[in-house]
């Protein structure tokens, strides 16, 4: 759901999606999206299903980034989505393993932690075009610690986290605003905005505290008026990190939306 908005909503010339290790029956519904959808022309797809051999499942990972690189040369905007990359590492990995390597950390050769920096760098911004890529990656457990995502994570330049718990709760999109991270944040904002930011953080962390006082029942009204002010905002806060499929937000309304809560916090 989240790629489909991406799509729908972003500007770009040409946006390539690699499926790599999906069921068929999703690859089946995404190309049913895809025609249905008015940026369809602009759209190239390369997938390969978990029925695949593992070497066809790493080449389409492999060649839907050569095909984002072909029209960056072409001077084009490119918008790159792989989903995912876990399914791409367990494909290296058995490729791997069927070579003779020995498995290290959690079950992956070395060779495998070699092989995602030769992918994930090749995507960026050159004196012709560019390319913005997304890649997903799968947790085994949002307790426990994933080599696998800390590596990818430390390659890339930013990750959005999608929490189980707030689609649980009906939240959409669910993403975890407070453990998502961008590294290039202040190269890409104004000291304004980014003050605004990081005022707007801090509101969603007091709530976020206050959560367990409220399960309690230890909350008091009164006692504090910074938590006061955080608890009157709260339920406008969710309504407006909360976004349905069709609806379109411009940057300059949410940047607004934005500024209007650090104004009351």
């Amino acid at each position: 759901m989240l790629m489909h908005m991406l799509i729908e909503q972003t500007e770009a010339d040409v946006f390539v999606i690699g499926l790599i290790g999906e069921r068929g029956r999703e690859v089946t519904e995404f190309v049913d999206m895809l025609r249905a959808s008015h940026k369809k022309e602009k759209c190239v797809l390369v997938f390969a299903t978990s029925d695949f051999p593992s070497v066809d499942r790493c080449n389409a990972a492999q060649l839907a980034t050569t095909v984002a690189e072909y029209f960056r040369d072409q001077g084009k905007r490119v918008v790159l989505f792989i989903d995912s990359m876990t399914r791409y590492a367990r494909a290296l990995r058995d490729v791997a393993l069927a070579s003779g390597e020995r498995p290290a950390r959690r079950g992956y050769p070395a060779s495998v932690f070699d092989n995602l920096p030769r992918l994930l760098e090749r995507p960026g911004a050159t004196s012709e075009g560019s390319i913005t890529a997304f890649y997903t990656v799968l947790l085994e457990s949002e307790e426990e610690a994933d080599p696998m995502a800390d590596e990818i994570r430390s390659i890339l330049d930013g990750h959005l986290y999608l929490s189980r718990k707030l689609a649980g709760q009906g939240h959409y999109p669910a993403i975890d605003v407070l453990k998502s991270v961008s590294r290039v944040f202040g190269q890409v904002t104004t000291p304004t905005h980014a003050e605004q930011a990081s005022a707007v953080r801090k509101l969603m962390t007091r709530l976020e505290e206050l959560q367990l006082f409220i399960d309690l029942g230890e909350y008091r009204p009164g006692e504090n008026i910074d938590n006061d002010r955080a608890m009157q905002m709260r339920d406008s806060l969710k309504a407006w990190l909360c976004q349905p499929v069709a609806q379109y937000s411009s940057f300059d309304d949410t940047l607004s939306g934005m500024n209007a809560f650090a104004d009351q916090n």
